[in-house]
Parts: C-alpha cells; sequence; structure tokens
C-alpha cells in the first residue's frame, strides 16, 4: 500500500477505481482508518467500496493518528484533518475533487470545502457526528485518557498502546496518539519525552478545539452558508449521530440535497446508487 509523507506526517492511502476523483473522508470517530469503510456498521452494510469505484476514482486514507499512518503530538483541530486531505490532493496532482465523509469524517469534509471551495466538486455527508451523546461520549473518552496519565504516567500509555489493536475510540486509555505510538518506534520515543503536565495540556486544548459544541463541529456555520457546493446528505439516528447534526449541515447549505431516509432504508440496493447519481448530477 502507498505512503507519503504530507505535512511532515506519514500518510497510508490507496486509490481505487477510475474516473472524477472522490476523496474520502473516513468514519470511525476517533479511529478512522480507512478499512472503517468496508468494516464498521453501516458501511459494511451498504458495501460503497463494491460500487463506487466503477464511477470514480476513489481515494482512501488513514487519518493522521490512526490506521497506519503517523502522526505528532500537538493540539489537533480540524483544520489539521483537512489539510491531510489537501495535501493528499496535491501529493496526486489532482486539482478539484468531489468530498464524501462518514460519521466524524464529514467534519473535515465541511472544514475543507469551507477553505478550499474552489477545489470542492461535491460533499456528501453520510452520517455526519452531533448532539449532545457525542459531545458528552467525547468528553467522556479524554476524560479516561487524561485520568489514566495523572495515575499511571506516559510510559504506562506507551505500553498500553503495543499492547493492543484498539484504537481511542474502543480503549479511551490510550489517547489519540495510541495508533501512532503502535506503529512507530521514533514517534514513541519522541512520545515518552513529553512532561506529563505539559502533554495533559495539548490533550486538553485538543478537547476544547474539536469538540466545541452540541451539533456538528468542524466549521463555522456562516461560512458554510456562503458556498453553493451541491451537498447530499443522508442522516444516521443515535446518540452519536443525531438526526439533528443532519438537519444542521442542511440548514447551513445552500446546495442541499437532504434524502430522508431512516438508516433501516439505507441498503447495498439504495444507498450506492443514490451517492452514484448525485454525483453524476454534478457538473464538472
Amino acid at each position: 500500500m502507498p505512503s507519503a509523507i504530507l505535512n511532515g506526517i506519514r500518510t497510508e492511502y490507496r486509490t481505487l477505481g477510475s474516473g472524477p476523483p472522490l476523496l474520502m473522508f473516513a468514519p470511525g470517530g476517533f479511529d478512522a482508518s480507512m478499512d472503517k469503510w468496508e468494516n464498521l456498521g453501516v458501511y459494511a452494510r451498504i458495501k460503497l467500496l463494491d460500487y463506487l469505484p466503477a464511477h470514480f476514482t476513489c481515494i482512501l486514507f488513514d487519518r493522521r493518528e490512526t490506521g497506519q499512518s503517523g502522526g505528532r503530538v500537538e493540539r489537533l483541530t480540524w483544520s489539521h484533518y483537512l489539510e491531510q486531505g489537501r495535501a493528499l490532493l496535491d501529493h496526486l496532482n489532482i486539482d478539484r475533487a468531489h468530498l464524501i465523509g462518514g460519521c466524524m469524517g464529514c467534519c473535515p469534509v465541511a472544514a475543507f470545502a469551507t477553505t478550499y471551495p474552489e477545489r470542492t466538486l461535491s460533499m456528501v455527508q453520510y452520517w455526519p457526528v452531533g448532539g449532545a451523546g457525542f459531545r458528552l461520549n467525547a468528553y467522556r473518552r479524554f476524560a479516561i485518557h487524561t485520568a489514566f496519565v495523572e495515575s499511571e504516567g506516559l510510559q504506562a500509555v506507551i505500553d498500553l498502546a503495543r499492547s493492543t489493536t484498539e484504537g481511542f475510540g474502543k480503549d479511551p486509555r490510550q489517547g489519540p496518539w495510541g495508533p501512532a505510538i503502535r506503529n512507530d518506534a521514533d514517534f514513541a520515543e519522541r512520545f515518552a519525552l513529553h512532561s506529563a503536565d505539559h502533554y495533559k495540556l495539548i490533550v486538553a486544548s485538543t478537547l476544547r478545539t474539536l469538540i466545541d459544541r452540541d451539533s456538528v463541529p468542524g466549521f463555522e456555520p456562516e461560512d458554510l452558508m456562503q458556498l453553493s457546493i451541491p451537498t447530499l446528505i443522508i442522516p444516521g439516528k443515535d446518540n452519536a449521530h443525531a438526526v439533528s447534526a443532519a438537519r444542521f449541515i442542511e440548514e447551513c447549505s445552500a446546495q442541499a440535497d437532504y434524502w430522508d431516509v431512516t438508516p433501516e432504508e439505507q441498503t447495498e440496493h439504495t444507498a450506492p446508487q443514490r451517492i452514484i447519481d448525485f454525483l453524476h448530477s454534478v457538473t464538472l
């Protein structure tokens, strides 16, 4: 599988199919590796990668700090995530692309569009995260990690990350840099050099910048409302993907196409074709 150094961080990626480029910001919350498009929840059920590559060049990647991609201990913002996608397009010599995000991947999709509207052909927002439940669960994860650092220290974080294959979402104790610790010995050495107090400040500020509202984070509503980018919105309906989150993106999108169906109606026979039809309808 190819990799590229983007903004100083290794990014694992792959491309599938042919046709107009489709940059895919993976689902999975804080564990957004590219394999989640095939093995996670609704995405495993609807099998997008069985259909989309016949029409588009699908560009998949492990978000920084997940999967096999690297990372950097710094205050994480949505700008860091969108810039990884932008740099990947640059690496592939692609000027403009369709964007699709799943789950928490919807946030950098909207952030990308508000930062680089001239490079955004369209957006597909599949099960946007948001709602009070999403915010509370994110705060719980960061609190668990901070408490683990306080009680056990950073070496225990390194040892834990190396002892599991889970990410931050499944085992919050290891924190958002767990996969990078596990997959990169040099990163783990640098991680160990931080003081616990300094590290906890980075963790606290990351939570505040990433999860700053009960609705969909990642962008300012006023910025999205100024754009005229075709946007397909497909709602989830659970504690992390509130219907209100999908409706919020619809409210902020001048060219919103809201597919008003329940999760149960989103199947392999309906969802891929709905997305393909939408993307084909967008004039290049």
